[in-house]
């Protein structure tokens, strides 16, 4: 059944991970552009707006002035030089969060032909963690999978067993 109707896993276990906390009653704003992800979203019942491509990092006022239920984050804060300004910004009271986790046996993610498509952090859990804590919230639940890949050598078979991504749920103190 996801196999057909989502792009990958993160796309399903995301999703899941947003029912458990989110009614479909509360208004998200999506950090990022539209994307297949948030497309999902409204998809499955949930009224989705979304940035509009601004730097975040010099430009916040959408977020500031947004008057939503959630904010949804996901793989984002790794692009961003001050997510910290960001998560301080953000009026909601709940907040849903994935990153892409630090790989030992990885450097950090840099596209060559896209400048704005690169990672500036690559997180650890207790980091993000740290950081929505120092930030004003309250992480309520977590999680973390793997993100296997269908190639041959060593990297790939590590892939099957560490854990790629964390996404948590918080609420504003």
């Amino acid at each position: 059944m996801y196999e057909k109707s989502f792009p990958d896993k993160r796309f399903k276990l995301t999703l899941q991970f947003l029912k458990k906390h989110i009614d479909t009653s509360e208004a998200i704003l999506d950090l990022g552009v539209s994307n297949p992800l948030s497309e999902i979203m409204i998809a499955n019942g949930y009224t989705v707006s979304n940035t509009k491509g601004e730097d975040l990092d010099e430009d916040r006022s959408l977020i500031e002035n947004s008057e939503v239920d959630v904010v949804t984050a996901f793989e984002i804060f790794e692009h961003l030089l001050s997510p910290y300004e960001v998560l301080k910004s953000i009026n909601a009271k709940k907040i849903v969060v994935s990153v892409p986790l630090r790989l030992w046996f990885a450097s950090a993610y840099r596209s060559k032909t896209d400048l704005r498509d690169r990672h500036y952090h690559e997180f650890e859990d207790w980091q993000l963690d740290w950081l929505l804590e120092k930030t004003g919230w309250k992480i309520k639940d977590s999680s973390k999978w793997t993100n296997p890949i269908n190639k041959i050598g060593i990297r790939p078979i590590l892939r099957r067993f560490t854990k790629r991504y964390y996404i948590v749920y918080a609420e504003r103190v």
